[in-house]
């Protein structure tokens, strides 16, 4: 799955937390068509600005469902 369809996630109410360390790296956790999914993304900026980099994808845990479901 690219970030195209990743961005789906983005659409509808999502989990986002900040990762420690360098580079600077998200989570969030939402909903892709009907499955939950984590993604972790850093912010980068290049020569025509800002993007984001998708570092990697997964369907939720059982955990990460539960931390979507008390937090969005």
């Amino acid at each position: 799955m690219g970030f195209e369809e990743v961005q789906e996630l983005f659409f509808a109410p999502f989990y986002l937390d900040q990762l420690s360390g360098e580079p600077e790296q998200w989570v969030a956790i939402g909903w892709v068509q009907t499955n939950l999914y984590t993604v972790i993304f850093e912010e980068r900026v290049d020569e025509a600005g800002d993007y984001y980099h998708l570092v990697t994808l997964w369907r939720s845990t059982r955990e990460e469902r539960m931390k979507y479901e008390e937090n969005s």
